[in-house]
Formats: structure tokens, C-alpha cells, sequence
């Protein structure tokens, strides 16, 4: 039994606590054997002999129940457990790959692709608690947007801050898995997986996605692909106007599935497609499921003793009852 953090080693024994009450009606019926009787003929004159003892004398039967009340608590070992937990975590070294190329500001998405991939992509990384994630990005170049780390909150950080057209423009899918290979390279992580993103066809960039996924499965680095985008037509940049803003016009969506599905199946992945908000949650999702880290957790108890309180107290008003009979109190025994 527990409250506020306070564990009971002796909980049954607070059930004499139901005496306290009983002791309190107990004295309130006896309490006019306390005063002496006298007979007058009459109280006139006298109304205010009744001072400030008389009515203050039920404190002392006050204190003796909070004595009482006490030593049960006492007796009950009122404790504070302090845990302690060693969690032992095999993690798993995890490098997201998401492509920032224009294309990603499409509106098939609310609000965009790129926006939409940002928070899924934040999302999965909150249930990753003890292990390591990377993010590199790419469009028509590659590059580490943030190294592996086990600080969650600077990688969602950097997530956050993720625009288009901060790089070249284009889609250089191989160049991005060969850059996110490398930084799992020297991992000795028992798992390494790579989540890669992207909306469009390869069409940049001097590595080859096919020789990019041949490096990394000889790395031992499984890579999940996921392409997004609907099927069919999509609202999707078309030219930039002198401010920087961008012009919309309807245009085919081209996802190089094949290619995904290939390099998903060359390093023991696998390949998702995503049309819309709710099946890229999904995706991430079944990824997490599949990839799941072995946690193994040892807690051990402390417990810190509180009685000591509850005995000095209880002393506390003892010694206050006594001193007060025996002074302020005190009655001529018969």
C-alpha cells in the first residue's frame, strides 16, 4: 500500500487507526466526569467563571490521540522506496534518408509531402528512445544533416528546420543511401537499418542506387524504402516567381518503384508506398514493429525507513500532554 511515495511495510496495522474516533467520542461522553459538582442557588454573578482553562482543558485528550495516531503510523513502517533501474538496450543504429528535392512541397499531402514526412519521420523517432538515429538528406546532392546520436530532441530539432531548395534540385536517391551507408559504416550496432524517402526517379549524382545498395548490404545495413506521393496527378512546383515563392501546376506522379523495391530487396528490406497521411504513419509503424530493440530492464529497490517521524512525534505529544496536565492543567485529585 502506497500514498504521495509512501509505502506501508505493516499496512494492516493502519487499521487501528478506526480506535482514534471511537477514542475521541469516547472522551467527549465522558468529559463531564472531569469537572467537580457543586450545588448553588443560584449562577447569578458567576456567568463568566467558565474562563479560558475550562474550555481549552479537551486539548489534552487532543494530544493523546495524536500520540495514538501516530505511534500506529509509526507502527505501520511508513517508507520511501528509491528505484533504481540499469536498462541494458542492444539499440539499433538507424539512418533516415529524406528526400528535400522541390517535388516534396507537392500538395497531395497536407500540407506538402516534405511537411507531412517531417512529422511522421519526428513521431518515429520519439518511440526510439534507446537507439542511435542519423538524418542525411538529399535532392540533387547529399549530405549529413545531423550524425548519429542519442539525442532525440536536437535530431527533432533538425527535422524541424528542414526546407526545399536549400540544395541543388534533382533526385539523387543513390548518392543519399551511399552517404547514409557511410555513416553507419564503423557502427557496431548489431542492426542497422536505413529508412529511405523519396518522391521521384534517380536522376542525379555520380553513385549509382543499385551500387549504393550493394555497398551497403556488404555493410550488413538492411534499407527500407518508401516512396510517397498518389497515384496519378498531384499539385507540384512548376517554376519559382522573383520572390521565391512557388507556382503550382498539375503534373503525373513518377515514383521509380522498381528501382525502391530492388534496393529494398538486395539488402533485406522492404518497400512501402505512401499516398497519403495516414499510410505513411502506417509505414513507419509496421517499421517500427519490425525493427524492434531488445531492452532488458533491472530495478532494484531501496527502501528508506520514515517511522523514526512518527515515533518522535508521538513522543512529541506525550511530553506535552504530561507537561500540560502538570501545569496549566493541573487537577486536585480527591
Amino acid at each position: 500500500m502506497s500514498f504521495g511515495g509512501i509505502e506501508f511495510a505493516n499496512p494492516y496495522l493502519l487499521g487501528l487507526l478506526i480506535l482514534v474516533p471511537l477514542m475521541a467520542w469516547w472522551y467527549y461522553k465522558k468529559q463531564d466526569e472531569y469537572v467537580a459538582e457543586v450545588r448553588l442557588s443560584t449562577t447569578q454573578g458567576i456567568a463568566v467563571a467558565q474562563n479560558w482553562k475550562v474550555r481549552a482543558r479537551p486539548v489534552l485528550q487532543v494530544l493523546q490521540l495524536l500520540a495514538i495516531t501516530a505511534l500506529i503510523v509509526a507502527l505501520a513502517r511508513p517508507q520511501v522506496v528509491l528505484k533504481k533501474e540499469n536498462v541494458n538496450a542492444e539499440g539499433i543504429d538507424i539512418m533516415l534518408a529524406l528526400d528535400v528535392s522541390v517535388s516534396m512541397l507537392a500538395k497531395d499531402f497536407e500540407p506538402d509531402r516534405l511537411e507531412a514526412s517531417k512529422a511522421v519521420a519526428a513521431e518515429f523517432v520519439e518511440q526510439r528512445k534507446h537507439d542511435r538515429i542519423g538524418l542525411v538528406v538529399f535532392a540533387g546532392e547529399s549530405f549529413t544533416q545531423c550524425p548519429l546520436t542519442t539525442d532525440h530532441n536536437i535530431l527533432r530539432s533538425f527535422l524541424s528546420t528542414l526546407e526545399c531548395g536549400l540544395i541543388e534540385n534533382g533526385t539523387a536517391i543513390g548518392m543519399g543511401l551511399a552517404n547514409a551507408s557511410k555513416r553507419l559504416k564503423d557502427s557496431d550496432a548489431k542492426s542497422k537499418i536505413i529508412i529511405l524517402l523519396t518522391d521521384g526517379e534517380n536522376n542525379m549524382g555520380y553513385a549509382s542506387p543499385m551500387q549504393a545498395a550493394d555497398a551497403a548490404k556488404k555493410l550488413g545495413i538492411k534499407v527500407y524504402t518508401i516512396g510517397v506521393g498518389t497515384k496519378g496527378q498531384a499539385q507540384v512546383p512548376v517554376a519559382q516567381r522573383p520572390n521565391g515563392t512557388f507556382i503550382y501546376g498539375w503534373q503525373q506522379v513518377r515514383i521509380d518503384e522498381k528501382l525502391l523495391q530492388q534496393i529494398a530487396k538486395e539488402t533485406g528490406g522492404e518497400y512501402f508506398r505512401a499516398q497519403d497521411m495516414d499510410q505513411l504513419k502506417a509505414i513507419y509503424s509496421k517499421i517500427d514493429l519490425l525493427e524492434r530493440t531488445k531492452i532488458e530492464t533491472t530495478t532494484i529497490r531501496n527502501y528508506q525507513e520514515k517511522y523514526h517521524l512518527f515515533v518522535f512525534l508521538a513522543i512529541c505529544f506525550v511530553l506535552i500532554q504530561v507537561l500540560l496536565a502538570n501545569t496549566l492543567f493541573k487537577t486536585i485529585v480527591r
